[in-house]
């Protein structure tokens, strides 16, 4: 998940607190297989029934009698969605859809696909809402191309649940000097195609070229694994990836001896829970949910249980992107 999604495209760099240390230990970091397949190990099958949840007067009447919420994700991108040894999928967003779930009465179903296919799943309701650490960014509300500024959309509307920055890692004890973004002239960047990182990405490569310091080669995948597997193989000096996900796998590829974070984190942005424009009342329900499993305390053991406390929110805002 770079923040996922085509976040501001300023190029200003702040120096911002870090998420936090993950400390799920044990966990495997697998290839996507973006199959397009139903997870059925995904569910919050211990959700209250739509009779006795305390909101769940608030679905579509449609989603109510179903008794299901289908989410696309892009489910390769630790410890925010990703499977388990056993196949089941875990992290972060399942987590918090499972607390969410509590509170409509209804199943959260996370069906597999790769990143760059998820609002197009929500134009054509193959899904009812896309939750993959996905950024909220003025863009994609407004479905707005971000390398060419046209309108080829409708747009999303976004219910924010956490937040993040970016970062740059290397393999581990071959940083390649890098230290910030500007170090990248004259490099190879490895990164997951059409997120916010790639933008960064491309914004730096202008700039180098522009400033005449050497140019950015940048090499495009459909997941996070994919990259860091071109880097592992010496054909990419660096990845940039979410704080979160950067962490995971520095932490836990290669138990803790494949990579290292060089640098600081940058632009940190909202992830938000994103819905197709004309389903507001399935909006409005899970940003009542979100700030429901915020006052109770759920959310707060849930960012806690994967080490993100730092990137926790207090407000559940629709649209809260820039």
């Amino acid at each position: 998940m770079t923040a996922r999604s085509i976040r501001r495209t300023t190029a200003a760099r702040t120096r911002l607190a870090a998420v936090g240390s993950l400390a799920v230990a044990g966990a495997l970091l697998l290839t996507a297989c973006g199959d397009q397949t139903k997870d059925g190990g995904s569910g919050n099958s211990d959700s209250a029934s739509t009779s006795t949840a305390p909101l769940a007067d608030k679905l579509p009447e449609a989603i109510a009698d179903k008794g299901v919420i289908r989410v696309g994700s892009d489910i390769a991108y630790a410890p925010v969605e990703f499977k388990d040894s056993s196949g089941k999928t875990v992290g972060i967003d399942p987590d918090i859809a499972e607390a969410l779930g509590k509170q409509l009465g209804v199943k959260f179903e996370f069906q597999n696909a790769t990143f760059d296919t998820l609002i197009g799943g929500l134009a054509s309701k193959r899904y009812d809402i896309a939750m993959s650490a996905m950024t909220d960014t003025k863009d994609r509300q407004e479905g707005i191309d971000a390398d060419t500024g046209k309108k080829v959309g409708s747009g999303v509307d976004f219910v924010d649940y956490f937040t993040a920055g970016v970062s740059l890692y290397t393999n581990k004890g071959d940083n390649q000097g890098i230290k910030t973004w500007d170090d990248l002239c004259g490099k190879t960047m490895a990164v997951q195609r059409n997120t916010f990182s790639h933008d960064l990405a491309k914004e730096q490569a202008a700039k180098c070229t522009k400033d005449g310091k050497g140019a950015l080669k940048i090499e495009d995948f459909a997941t996070n694994p994919e990259a860091e597997t071109r880097m592992r193989s010496k054909g990419a000096d660096v990845v940039s990836a979410d704080f979160p996900i950067a962490a995971y796998s520095v932490k836990n590829a290669g138990g803790g001896k494949y990579f290292e974070i060089v640098g600081d984190q940058v632009e940190a942005g909202p992830y938000g829970i994103a819905v197709a424009k004309d389903n507001t009342q399935l909006r409005d329900a899970l940003q009542a949910a979100v700030q429901a499993i915020i006052a109770n305390g759920e959310y707060k053991k849930i960012v806690e249980k994967w080490g993100v406390a730092d990137g926790a929110i207090t407000e559940a805002k629709v649209n809260g992107g820039s």
